[in-house]
């Protein structure tokens, strides 16, 4: 009976195995990220004269920043280089020229000395205008330089007061320069206006927006936004693609960035070796008003123009993103010198901006490129188009069996013990 246990517990273990290698199978490979760089956050505070308003759990809208500033400083995480700017801090007067210019770095992108910080957002009191647009710029400057993550939050109570410089516009053209920077913003007790602009900042960087009523909920959201800036993550690299294929730009594996215009294409050119398989797929966002009814196509194409697959994604105007995506295997070669394929890949969309909406910059497009090592066409027919699972199959098959004759073994016994007595 000994010898029988642990015959079926062995069977129990290597069916163990065997699923656990067909669920996590050999080669992959998170993605790759640099530890060694710094996360970079400033926070933007709006000091206007509106930010004096005492509708906040009781107290001025300043009174409740100045408290989440706090809280958020000594939480703080040190690899975190943090700052501060401000916007409407300085000026006084009624010079609208002079007021869309007052934006400063109350402290600057480094290493956080917590007492030197709060000493400085103490001193603050709601002053000004509101030139959210030129703080965004100046913003991004003080981020700029590095591999890290960086994020502006950007802390407002109203409008932008300097037009026509359009802050949706600033943050596209933020994000077309291809920085891997995201702009969160938090609106105090906003109105309508409020909301659409600073969500359309937001998305026009891939960053989020969020309304805020009570001081607890603006403590924990920027808390959260500057702890979500320590957080590893895959740092897209930017690309510009190319108006044909001769002239695209050569991709390896990764994540990469691009902006397209509306109704145009992008080209790009991955080399794929023989017995690879390559795997790709594009999203395109709308980061303005457009007209319903659009879509993306993705084609893989020889260099000499025959297309070899294709992927194509549609939206109707309920979706800010568009996706699609393609697989590509190259055959083996008998020659191990053969050399590498060029596939052209072309990135097309169907978008069309609504009336009286810039087409530029472009829209945001993500390729995600991977190369791997393509499944054996041989083996994969010889198990039946299995592949790993034809060894899962095979133990579930032969722990049955051991079972059934284990069982069978038990009822017969059991039947000449009651014969018996």
């Amino acid at each position: 009976m000994i010898t029988r246990q642990r015959l079926a517990a062995g069977i129990c273990a290597l069916l163990a195995t065997l699923t656990a290698g067909v669920a996590f199978p050999a080669g992959a490979v998170a993605d790759e990220t640099d530890s060694a760089a710094s996360p970079k956050v400033e926070l933007v505070l709006d000091v206007s004269g509106s930010m004096s308003a005492k509708d906040i759990d009781g107290g001025s809208r300043m009174a409740a920043a100045k408290q989440a500033f706090n809280e958020v400083l000594d939480a703080t995480p040190e690899e975190v280089q943090l700052g501060i700017r401000t916007l409407g801090a300085n000026y006084h007067g009624d010079d609208r020229k002079t007021g869309c210019k007052d934006t400063a770095q109350l402290y600057p992108v480094g290493t956080l000395d917590r007492t030197e910080a709060k000493t400085a957002v103490a001193t603050l009191t709601p002053t000004g205008w509101t030139p959210i647009g030129p703080a965004l710029l100046k913003a991004a400057d003080d981020l700029d330089g590095g591999d890290g993550t960086r994020r502006i939050v950007l802390i407002s109570d109203g409008e932008d007061t300097c037009q026509p410089l359009d802050p949706c516009e600033v943050a596209r053209e933020i994000a077309a320069k291809g920085v891997g920077l995201t702009i969160d913003t938090l609106g105090l007790v906003p109105d309508a206006k409020t909301r659409d602009q600073l969500s359309c900042i937001a998305d026009a960087t891939g960053g989020t927006y969020t309304s805020v009523q009570h001081k607890e909920e603006l403590s924990d959201r920027v808390g959260q936004l500057v702890d979500r800036a320590a957080d590893p993550v895959a740092t897209p690299v930017a690309t510009e693609g190319a108006s044909q294929c001769s002239s695209a730009p050569t991709l390896k594996s990764g994540l990469y960035t691009d902006r397209e215009e509306f109704g145009k294409q992008r080209w790009y050119k991955v080399d794929v070796n023989p017995g690879q398989e390559l795997r790709t797929s594009v999203s395109v966002g709308a980061d303005r008003e457009v007209n319903p009814d659009y879509g993306v196509l993705l084609r893989a194409v020889t260099v000499h123009g025959r297309e070899i697959v294709r992927g194509e994604g549609t939206g109707n105007g309920r979706t800010d993103v568009v996706s699609t995506g393609l697989r590509y295997p190259k055959a083996e070669s008998d020659d191990d010198n053969a050399p590498a394929e060029t596939v052209c890949l072309q990135v097309t969309n169907s978008f069309s901006a609504a009336s009286g909406v810039k087409t530029t910059p472009g829209l945001p497009l993500e390729l995600t490129v991977d190369v791997v090592d393509a499944p054996s066409k041989a083996s994969d027919v010889a198990s039946f188009g299995l592949g790993r699972g034809w060894w899962l199959l095979g133990a579930l098959v032969l722990t049955g069996f051991v079972a059934g004759l284990l069982w069978g073994w038990v009822s017969r016994w059991r039947v000449a013990v009651w014969r018996t007595n």
